[in-house]
């Protein structure tokens, strides 16, 4: 990895602290995770007493009152780590700030505390099995009644869902079919009414908890609704850089990491009598690779400073969303191709990125997607 002038001293110690904790806590259970197909809860509770929660979130609500660039450096450990769960990206860098952003007093200061300890692990309730990344055409509904609303609908595809304690839910209010109708609510999921499906068996990202999601009459409270009403879509605007931001990080430590595992590979393997990486073809595969990963690196700090600095735009992250999204799945199969068939064994790590890779090309948008928004600035 090339050297980053992103992070000071103390996000440097932050950072030898996760890669600490991680060591005891994460990697000797990542199979274990991978199996059962959820994170432990005792981990997200560990991860709490470690101050790895709600990192950027105010420390009156129980957050460590810090920047960004922390949450960044848990994402891309996680991801250097060799593991796609626990999904930090959801909980710290999407619930957590729908919360503190447009919840009320009472709510922020309900579940934020719980949030960082681990107590409560968060779920976005965005996407439904007819709509994608549609989000303007949600179905889900939301009736106003006296004192709040009753919902009715379905999710899926929703990550931390066996898990989930608390949920962020976009749903449609009013029989206006556009965008303008759609409006935010928080909700525990122990309500009545709020019903936990399936657990999707995926392809990859199998410790990575998904869901599918059922409201069947359930009750919010009208304090539980995140900002205005109808006023939803545009929240979700707002916050998808940052979203889109977090995908790309992971998706760059994610490439790095498997380029790591290649090289230490091919420096042990013999093939015609000779170490894999004295051929042409391997080193030559290998210096395409180093260049992209450090031209990534350049771009991703860049975007993690403006994000910072508050001026990462929508097209911009939509852009780095898409590229690095894409650059993972490359230099993850170029990888695998270097262990030849024993890279197709699941007892390599390496088949196991591969297998995790191929779904940041979908979520959080698809590649088709950011193409249409970053076209649309031209």
């Amino acid at each position: 990895m090339p050297k980053r002038t992103l992070y000071n001293e103390d996000h440097q110690l932050f950072r030898e602290s996760v890669k600490k904790m991680y060591a005891k806590e994460l990697v000797p259970f990542v199979e274990e995770w991978e199996t059962k197909g959820l994170v432990s809860r005792a981990f997200w509770t560990a991860c709490g007493d470690n101050g790895m929660l709600l990192p950027d979130i105010p420390e009156e609500y129980g957050g460590g009152g810090l920047d960004f660039k922390f949450n960044a450096i848990l994402l891309e450990e996680t991801a250097l780590a060799g593991t796609t769960g626990p999904a930090f990206g959801v909980h710290n860098d999407i619930v957590a700030h729908y919360i503190h952003n447009y919840g009320s007093e009472s709510v922020k200061k309900h579940w934020l505390p719980k949030m960082a300890t681990g107590e409560a692990i968060g779920a976005i309730c965005m996407s439904e099995p007819s709509t994608g990344s549609d989000l303007k055409a949600v179905r889900s509904k939301a009736m106003p009644v006296e004192g709040g609303f009753i919902l009715n609908g379905s999710k899926t595809f929703i990550t931390n869902g066996i898990n989930a304690d608390v949920a962020v839910i976009a749903a449609r209010v009013g029989d206006d079919s556009g965008a303008k109708a759609i409006s935010l609510f928080v909700i525990g999921c122990d309500q009545k009414g709020f019903i936990k499906g399936n657990k999707l068996n995926k392809v990859g990202n199998r410790s990575s908890d998904t869901a599918e999601i059922f409201f069947e009459d359930l009750f919010i409270p009208v304090e539980n609704m995140l900002g205005e009403q109808g006023a939803g879509f545009i929240y979700m605007m707002k916050e998808l850089p940052q979203e889109r931001l977090s995908i790309a990080i992971s998706c760059q430590a994610a490439a790095q990491h498997a380029y790591d595992l290649a090289v230490d590979y091919v420096k042990e393997r013999k093939a015609f009598g000779k170490a894999v990486i004295d051929f042409q073809n391997t080193r030559f595969v290998l210096a395409d690779m180093k260049a992209k990963l450090q031209v990534g690196w350049a771009h991703l700090d860049a975007c993690i400073q403006a994000l910072v600095d508050k001026e990462l735009t929508t097209t911009e992250a939509a852009a780095a969303k898409l590229w690095h999204s894409e650059l993972r799945c490359e230099i993850v199969d170029n990888c695998l191709q270097m262990f030849g068939g024993y890279g197709y064994i699941e007892e390599y790590e390496i088949a196991r990125l591969w297998r995790d890779a191929r779904v940041m090309r979908i979520y959080g948008g698809t590649s088709e997607i950011m193409k249409d928004l970053i076209s649309r600035s031209i």
